[in-house]
């Protein structure tokens, strides 16, 4: 089933969402870290973390949006990280973010389709993503141009959200998710879908073994499931 943040309109799911964030974006920063209670940062500094063995030097960061994954991947010191997201919106808050850091010359921002990457075959030493695959209109095919534009031997790192299983975190997660995130978010960003969209867009996507599975159906090797916070986000890792 796929799941559109603005029901009521006939748009295709990849410009509803491209809609949606150019909507939020003002405020996307602030909601995103009010939200988790700061935790969503924790959780990018261990995707980078686990990256830093692969010691990657060119790398694409897929559905960048404000660039907070790929200034945190700063830290792995590549030579150059290019952003791509399909929200002009998101990429300004972002393009201002790195100007103020005068980082223009580390991280480079650009309008871009997940699904249809405008980069040669074998051009990355790693691929990274956070939040953003639950996103794509088709997920294999946006799993496969990750790993078209992976050089042989490059990595992979997806930090999605996922279900927390454990009593009573399952149960408070389940109500903050559906009841208290969507309130707080209309009330922020003055969207009133985007914040509904997304405990929605989470229930349906695969998580834990079900990710996996997919990841190697594409063609993924040593693919790996590092589950945080109870299981209310995860690390998916992976190889060309």
């Amino acid at each position: 089933m796929t799941v559109l943040p603005y029901k009521d309109q006939e748009l295709n799911k990849k410009k509803q969402v491209a809609q949606m964030f150019d909507n939020i974006s003002p405020k996307y920063d602030l909601l995103n870290h009010l939200l988790s209670a700061g935790i969503d940062i924790a959780w990018r500094k261990k995707a980078v973390r686990l990256l830093s063995a692969a010691q990657p030097k060119k790398m694409l960061d897929i559905a960048t949006g404000t660039a907070d994954f790929a200034l945190e991947a700063l830290s792995l010191q590549p030579d150059h990280i290019m952003g791509v997201d399909i929200s002009e919106g998101m990429l300004e808050v972002g393009r201002k973010k790195i100007a103020e850091r005068n980082l223009e010359d580390k991280i480079s921002l650009r309008l871009g389709d997940s699904e249809n990457l405008p980069f040669e075959d074998n051009t990355f030493d790693a691929v990274i993503v956070a939040f953003g695959v639950r996103n794509f209109e088709n997920l294999e095919k946006g799993l496969a141009e990750m790993l078209r534009v992976l050089k042989k031997g490059g990595t992979v790192s997806i930090l999605e959200f996922s279900q927390p299983q454990v009593f009573p975190i399952k149960q408070f997660y389940q109500l903050y998710s559906h009841y208290l995130l969507p309130a707080i978010g209309k009330t922020i960003s003055k969207d009133s879908a985007a914040y509904t969209y997304l405990p929605e867009s989470v229930a349906a996507f695969p998580y834990g073994e079900s990710f996996l599975q997919i990841m190697q159906k594409i063609g993924y090797q040593q693919t790996s499931c590092t589950p945080l916070t109870f299981g209310i986000s995860s690390i998916y890792m992976g190889k060309k």
